[in-house]
């Protein structure tokens, strides 16, 4: 049993490296084998192939990641939108909560959000700017069912949550230190409240 941990180790290990040098697509099976010092049947053995590595690397992050978002949009949900649209720092804890996630296994994200091209995660920025646009579009038409005259922008919505999900993205390709990209993170979620509040609705046409 400690010979296998030992050999899932080595393989990671020497996964992480390759991926981060070369990103999935262009990493060599067979060097990361080499680096590790075992065959390819190894990988095969306990990772059934190339992207079982990744996903031994990248996917507790993932599901820690989508996890945090979630629970951010449905805290938004139950309150209603209003009531998160008000005070600076409402979303505070929200910012230092995924920040604090996404830097925990900082690697791990660079190549889950950045370098794994070629598999089952590449599509990662989209599907959570999907799933961002879904919830803020559900909690845009609440909300515009209280204010008289107005619909919601649904390109607007679009190109928010856009800019909300790639906020995060450019701070941890741009910052290594989460204190750090904290420090920027939590103005840029003030400036982009303040784009919601002003331009997620819209008049209604007469």
């Amino acid at each position: 049993m400690k010979t296998d941990n030992g050999t899932k180790e080595k393989l990671l290990n020497s996964a992480k490296e390759e991926f981060m040098e070369k990103g999935f697509q262009n990493a060599s099976l067979r060097k990361i084998c080499s680096k590790a010092g075992v065959t390819t049947g190894a990988v095969y053995c306990f990772f059934g192939d190339k992207e079982g590595l990744l996903i031994g690397l990248v996917e507790n992050v993932y599901q820690n990641v989508m996890h945090t978002i979630s629970n951010h949009m449905k805290e938004m949900s139950s309150d209603g939108f209003a009531a998160h649209m008000h005070e600076i720092g409402d979303h505070d804890s929200f910012v230092e909560e995924l920040v604090h996630t996404l830097y925990q296994d900082y690697d791990a994200v660079v190549l889950l959000m950045s370098k794994s091209a070629g598999s089952k995660f590449e599509n990662v920025v989209e599907d959570l700017i999907s799933q961002v646009e879904s919830r803020l579009g559900d909690l845009a038409e609440t909300y515009a069912k209280s204010v008289q005259g107005k619909s919601v922008n649904y390109y607007m919505v679009h190109w928010l949550s856009h800019l909300s999900v790639m906020s995060f993205v450019h701070a941890l390709t741009h910052f290594e230190d989460e204190s750090e990209a904290l420090k920027y993170m939590k103005p840029a979620m003030e400036h982009l409240i303040v784009g919601w509040r002003n331009f997620i609705l819209e008049d209604v046409e007469a």
